[in-house]
């Protein structure tokens, strides 16, 4: 009820939940100020264990406060309340991408494929700010009325030195974690980042995980072996996922060969193709 009136008071009329946590929860909200319905994440700070008050929470906001870009969700205010209520008013976004899959089974490779595009196109800026994500999931990407990518939740995000940095905190859901973060060992949260975009794209082609993320042993060994295809995934595809989900690390893409990749290019030279015949 505080929230509601508090909110209320600064133009936002609060609508439904559309997600929730344990100590958070995201709300729709109408808002004269913006001229647009808008989304509202409310956090309590008095429900949130210590370590994600003084250390993860601060991270998201830093991060929030430092991206601006087409493919990541828009932040419009931060209200830090004295007591102890936070919220983070952001962009509406139609549904997301695991509500997308699970609406039509899977995605055409082609629709996948202009997803990804704009995936690897915010992430290859995070990573050129030497920002890190470490939960990409198909959950935390969003998509708009107009099929535009936003990816939010920057809840296990970190801003990186000027040096190569390793993480060691288990970030995410295992069933897009990658091998090494699965496995305890300290990771290179680029890498990891990486992996975990693999698993999107092959969920978006087959609305199935890739692993059973059941058992971690099975998990790890599991991320050893060829995952399978439904025969209608073309053979470029089938080659390009292989690619990014490589159990070595020293072997697996940064996002600037991914995105230099065969398969994300013919992408571009569809589009030219298509702008050149209008």
């Amino acid at each position: 009820m505080m929230s509601r009136v508090f909110l209320r008071r600064r133009g936002y009329r609060l609508g439904v939940t559309i997600g929730e946590g344990t100590f958070s929860k995201v709300k729709t909200a109408s808002s004269k100020r913006h001229g647009a319905d808008v989304a509202i994440k409310i956090v309590d700070r008095r429900a949130a264990p210590q370590d994600f008050t003084t250390k993860f929470l601060p991270r998201e906001l830093a991060i929030l406060r430092e991206v601006s870009h087409d493919h990541i969700v828009r932040i419009h205010e931060v209200m830090d309340c004295p007591n102890g209520m936070l919220y983070i008013v952001m962009e509406l976004a139609a549904t997301d991408l695991l509500g997308r899959v699970q609406q039509l089974g899977s995605l055409p490779e082609d629709q996948a494929r202009a997803y990804f595009v704009q995936i690897v196109s915010a992430v290859r800026y995070l990573h050129h700010k030497n920002i890190v994500h470490r939960d990409l999931k198909c959950e935390n990407i969003l998509l708009t009325v107009d099929n535009q990518v936003k990816i939010s939740d920057f809840g296990f995000g970190r801003i990186l030195g000027e040096h190569p940095e390793l993480s060691s905190t288990y970030c995410g859901s295992s069933a897009y974690a990658s091998p090494e973060v699965v496995l305890g060992l300290q990771y290179d949260p680029k890498k990891s980042d990486i992996w975990s975009m693999g698993v999107v794209l092959y969920v978006m082609l087959t609305g199935c995980m890739p692993y059973d993320d059941s058992d971690a042993l099975r998990l790890v060994r599991a991320h050893r072996e060829p995952v399978v295809y439904p025969e209608i995934v073309g053979e470029a595809c089938k080659a390009f996922i292989p690619f990014i989900l490589q159990f070595n690390v020293s072997a697996r893409p940064d996002i600037q060969e991914v995105a230099e990749s065969a398969w994300l290019q013919q992408a571009a030279r569809d589009s030219n193709a298509a702008t050149a015949a209008q």
